[in-house]
C-alpha cells in the first residue's frame, strides 16, 4: 500500500469519527443547519478559509503561475481581495436579519415565496455546477496520485460526502473544514519553507531565477514578472486585458455571493462573532495566497516540464505534488496529496450543505408549505433527501463531463453568484425603494444572463475560435445587466409600502443585531 494511500485512508478514517461525534449532537434543525450557532469566531474564520481555499485555489492556481506568472497571480490577488467585500457589506447583516439561508436575508422585508423560489434556484446552480468542477478536478487528481481510476474516485469522493452531510450536519462539515484549513496551511508552509531554501532563502535569488524560468527543453526562458503572459494582446487578442477586467470582478464580487460561503455566517452566535471569523479567515486566506505565489513561481525555478507530464499532455494541477516531491521526497509528496484529497473533500461538503439547506429551508418549508411545516424533523429529513439527490447528480455529471474544461463550470458557479445574487443581497439591504419584482428580475436575469454569456464565450458550446461572446469571464458584463435588471424590475413595478416599511427595521437589526441573537425572530 503507497504511503500517499495510507495517509488518504488516514484522513478520511479521521473524518468519519468527528462526523459520528457530531451526529450525536444533531437534536434539531439549528443544530444540523447552522451546527447550533456554537461556532467561534477563530473556528469559523479557518472553517470560512477551508470552504474557500478550494482544489481550484491549491492546484490550480499554483499551476497558472506555473505557466502565466503575473497573470496567474491576478487569481490570487482576486480571491484574497474578495473577502473586503464578504466583510464590509455581507456578513454582518446576512448574520443579524437570517437564519439558515442567503434567501432569509432577501424574505425578512420582501414577498418571501417568490425570493426564496428563485434564491433557492440560483443556490442549487452554482453548488451543483462548483461541485461538479470540485468532483471532475477530484478524479483526475486521485486518478493521478495514487492511481484509482477516475469514475471509483469520483463516487469515493461523492460517498464521503454525502456521509458528512447527511449524518453529521452543519457541525461535521465545519470541523472537516477546519481540518482541511490547517493541513492546508501546514503543507503550504512547509512547501515555501523548502522553496525558499532551494534558493538559500534569499529574495532577491528568488525573483531573479523568477524572471528568468527555465522550463527545459527547446522553450526559452521566461520573465515570469512580466504581464501578458495569459491575457496579454499578443497571446488573447484585443479582449485579454478587458478579460482580465472581468475576471477579477467576477472573483471580487462572486465570492460575496456564493452560497456555501454565506450559510458559514449563520454557524456563529451574533454579528460580532461574524465580523471576527471573517478577519480570522482573511489573515488565513492572504498568508495562503502570498504563499501560492511563493511555490507557483518557485516551482517554475525548479520543475522541469517533463516532471508534468501525463499521457504526453502538460497537466500543471500537478505542480504543487511535483514540487513537493522533488523538494521533500516520497513521504512529503504524500502528504500534499493527501491534503489535496482533504481540499476536495471539504469543498464539496460546504457545497452539499449549503444546497440541501437551501432546497428544505427555502422552498420546500416555505415555498411549498407557506412556512409551515408542522411535523418535528421533516426540514431536517427534506435536506438529508437533497443532499443525496444533488450528490447523486454531481456524481453522474462529473463522470459523464469528465473531460469537460473545469475553468467553464468555476467560472459559471463565480458568474452567477456575482450577477444574480450580489445585486439582490446589496439592493435589499441598501435600497429602500426595492421591492419583490425587483429582487425576482434580478435573480432572474442575472441567472440567465451568466450561463448565456458563458456558454456563447471562449469556454463555452462553440469553442474558443467560434465564441460568439469574446470573453471567458462575463462578469463585466453579466454583472451590470444584474443590477440593472434588479433596479428597472423595481422602478417600473408599483411601491411596496410593506416592503419600504420594514426598511427601517431590517437596517437596525442589519447594523446593531438588536433582536437577532437567536436568529429566530423575523
Amino acid at each position: 500500500m503507497s504511503v500517499s494511500l495510507i495517509m488518504f485512508l488516514a484522513f478520511v478514517g479521521l473524518t468519519l469519527l468527528i462526523t459520528f461525534w457530531a451526529a450525536k449532537r444533531n437534536t434539531g434543525a439549528s443544530a444540523y443547519f447552522a451546527a447550533g450557532r456554537s461556532i467561534t469566531g477563530w473556528q469559523n474564520g479557518f472553517a470560512v478559509a477551508g470552504d474557500y481555499m478550494s482544489a481550484a485555489s491549491f492546484l490550480g492556481i499554483s499551476g497558472m503561475i506555473y505557466v502565466a506568472g503575473y497573470d496567474g497571480f491576478m487569481y490570487s490577488v482576486g480571491f484574497l481581495v474578495a473577502y473586503i467585500t464578504v466583510l464590509l457589506v455581507v456578513a454582518e447583516p446576512l448574520r443579524n436579519a437570517g437564519k439558515y439561508t442567503m434567501a432569509d436575508l432577501l424574505a425578512y422585508r420582501l414577498k418571501p415565496r417568490p425570493v426564496r423560489a428563485l434564491a433557492s434556484l440560483s443556490t442549487l446552480v452554482v453548488s451543483t455546477f462548483y461541485m461538479i468542477a470540485q468532483m471532475v478536478g477530484a478524479g483526475a487528481i486521485i486518478k493521478q496520485l495514487i492511481g484509482i481510476s477516475f469514475e471509483p474516485a469520483v463516487i469515493g469522493v461523492g460517498v464521503l460526502m454525502l456521509v458528512y452531510v447527511v449524518f453529521g450536519g452543519m457541525l461535521a462539515t465545519t470541523w472537516v473544514q477546519i481540518i482541511k484549513a490547517v493541513l492546508l496551511m501546514v503543507g503550504a508552509l512547509m512547501l515555501s519553507y523548502l522553496v525558499l531554501q532551494f534558493h538559500h532563502f534569499s529574495i532577491t535569488d528568488f525573483f531573479n531565477s523568477v524572471a528568468h524560468a527555465d522550463y527545459g527543453g527547446t522553450e526559452a526562458p521566461k520573465n515570469l514578472m512580466e504581464p501578458g503572459l495569459k491575457f496579454g494582446v499578443a497571446v488573447a487578442g484585443p479582449w485579454g486585458p478587458i478579460d482580465l477586467i472581468s475576471l477579477c470582478l467576477g472573483l471580487v464580487l462572486g465570492t460575496a455571493g456564493l452560497p456555501h460561503i454565506l450559510v458559514r455566517f449563520y454557524t456563529v452566535p451574533d454579528a460580532k462573532t461574524a465580523r471576527s471569523s471573517v478577519v480570522w479567515a482573511m489573515a488565513i486566506i492572504g498568508a495562503f495566497y502570498i504563499m501560492t505565489t511563493l511555490f507557483g513561481f518557485g516551482a517554475a525555478t525548479i520543475i522541469k516540464k517533463a516532471l508534468l507530464t501525463t499521457d504526453g499532455k502538460l497537466d500543471v494541477n500537478l505542480v504543487a505534488p511535483v514540487l513537493a516531491q522533488v523538494l521533500g521526497g516520497e513521504l512529503f509528496f504524500a502528504f500534499i496529496s493527501a491534503v489535496a484529497f482533504a481540499t476536495i473533500l471539504a469543498v464539496v461538503a460546504g457545497l452539499t450543505m449549503s444546497a440541501s439547506a437551501s432546497f428544505a429551508h427555502d422552498f420546500y418549508s416555505n415555498v411549498i408549505h407557506h412556512g409551515k411545516v408542522n411535523r418535528p424533523g421533516q426540514e431536517i429529513r427534506v435536506a438529508r433527501i437533497t443532499a443525496f439527490v444533488v450528490g447523486a447528480i454531481s456524481i453522474g455529471l462529473a463522470i459523464r463531463l469528465k473531460e469537460v474544461n473545469v475553468a467553464f463550470l468555476v467560472g459559471l458557479a463565480f458568474s452567477v453568484a456575482a450577477s444574480a445574487n450580489l445585486p439582490v443581497i446589496v439592493l435589499s439591504v441598501f435600497w429602500k425603494r426595492f421591492n419583490t419584482t425587483g429582487a425576482v428580475a434580478g435573480l432572474a436575469v442575472g441567472l440567465v444572463a451568466s450561463i448565456i454569456l458563458i456558454l456563447l464565450g471562449p469556454s463555452g458550446i462553440y469553442g474558443k475560435a467560434d465564441a460568439i461572446f469574446p470573453l471567458s469571464n462575463p462578469g463585466i458584463v453579466s454583472i451590470p445587466i444584474g443590477f440593472l435588471a434588479a433596479w428597472l424590475g423595481t422602478l417600473l413595478s408599483p411601491r411596496d409600502p410593506a416592503a419600504e416599511g420594514k426598511f427601517d427595521e431590517l437596517k437596525v437589526r442589519a447594523h446593531t443585531g438588536l433582536g437577532s441573537e437567536k436568529a429566530t425572530s423575523h
